[in-house]
């Protein structure tokens, strides 16, 4: 009977203690998931906050190109109908088009309509601004993610063997390098690569564009020296700016400590360093992304790329209002586009900005 009732004490007292651990548990368990609720609110939070902020920069981007085109000298219906053209053909032209309304009047309507997607038609074609933009973008699109894909390959090793090579050959070389980089003009350097590939060495061709479905290899080469133009001057930003991060993140204390710890330098560099240096670099892209994009337009002019670039030159000097107030809105919102997934993309690599 007594060991009876000492194994029922013991009982007992086991299962207020597993009692107290499963409450235990339950507690760390309820902070746990009300730490990760809170983290969830913030991050939302940020990313409200950051929507919000976009609105009245699209609503001024929208009102200055609006304004910007219509407040220019000249006369598209003069334009469309000739210098022969009569009075009368010409005011009922204006009147069709809308253009006799005062300006808020035209703006108010372009604005209602471009938020459903309609931003009207083509003066010269009749054709709607929306699918000239789409059909010409697949080719802005792919120059753009080359020359994107050419900085980072070029700027981010350059600005890590510049940073880890700090004073020596290696280090002025490619600061040499990106400074050059940067210096050249977009549209001077495509000139360059143009008489060096195409006149000289006779590698590609000077112009012209072939999609990449009907003939890859042709597509490569028709593409090499216009992504090159357009990435050269990001890539030189990235590997200046990369090895600036990376010199002050390899001073900091919490490397001097991987190194007292008798890692290797390389797995220091790549394994503790890189993610924090990368920080500035992830924002500067981002906001490169729509200088890209704008930069197009010389690049496509001049090796007769037809993207909206392209389409862009060819509709101001025709005085195609709606295709460059379309193409021009459509750059502005990729550009604000790209800065608030920056800030998104900088808020996950670092959650005290999002936490914050």
């Amino acid at each position: 009977m007594l060991l009876l009732q000492e194994a029922f004490v013991i009982l007992e007292r086991s299962e207020g203690s597993a009692t107290q651990g499963r409450a235990a548990v339950r507690h760390l368990a309820s902070a746990e998931h009300s730490g990760i609720s809170g983290s969830r609110r913030n991050m939302l939070r940020f990313i409200g906050a950051r929507l919000l902020g976009t609105i009245p920069v699209v609503f001024v981007l929208s009102l200055g190109v609006f304004l910007m085109l219509h407040l220019t000298p000249g006369d598209p219906v003069q334009i469309m109908l000739g210098q022969d053209a009569s009075p009368q053909s010409i005011a009922a032209l204006r009147s069709e088009l809308g253009l006799d309304q005062p300006l808020p009047i035209q703006y108010v309507r372009w604005a209602a309509n471009a938020l459903t997607g309609d931003l009207g038609r083509s003066i010269r074609t009749n054709e709607p601004v929306t699918e000239a933009i789409l059909s010409r973008l697949p080719v802005t699109i792919e120059l753009s993610l080359i020359a994107l894909l050419i900085s980072l390959v070029i700027g981010l090793p350059a600005g890590i063997v510049a940073a880890t090579h700090r004073n020596g050959s290696l280090d002025f070389a490619s600061t040499g390098v990106a400074l050059l980089g940067i210096s050249v003009p977009n549209f001077f350097l495509g000139i360059l690569l143009i008489l060096l590939f195409a006149q000289f060495l006779r590698w590609v061709p000077p112009s012209g564009y072939t999609p990449i479905l009907q003939d890859p290899l042709m597509n490569v080469k028709q593409m090499f020296m216009p992504s090159l133009a357009l990435g050269a001057a990001l890539a030189g930003i990235v590997a200046r700016l990369m090895r600036s991060s990376l010199l002050e993140v390899l001073d900091a204390d919490y490397m001097r400590t991987a190194r007292s710890k008798g890692l290797v330098e390389s797995a220091i560099v790549v394994g503790h360093g890189l993610r924090n240096a990368l920080l500035p670099v992830v924002t500067v892209v981002g906001l490169q992304v729509g200088a890209l994009l704008g930069g197009t337009i010389l690049i496509e002019t001049i090796f007769a790329l037809p993207g909206i670039g392209r389409l862009a030159v060819d509709s101001i000097f025709a005085r195609d209002f709606p295709i460059v107030q379309g193409v021009v809105l459509f750059l502005a919102l990729v550009r604000v586009l790209s800065n608030l997934l920056a800030d998104l993309l900088y808020g996950q690599l670092d959650p005290r900005i999002a936490h914050g």
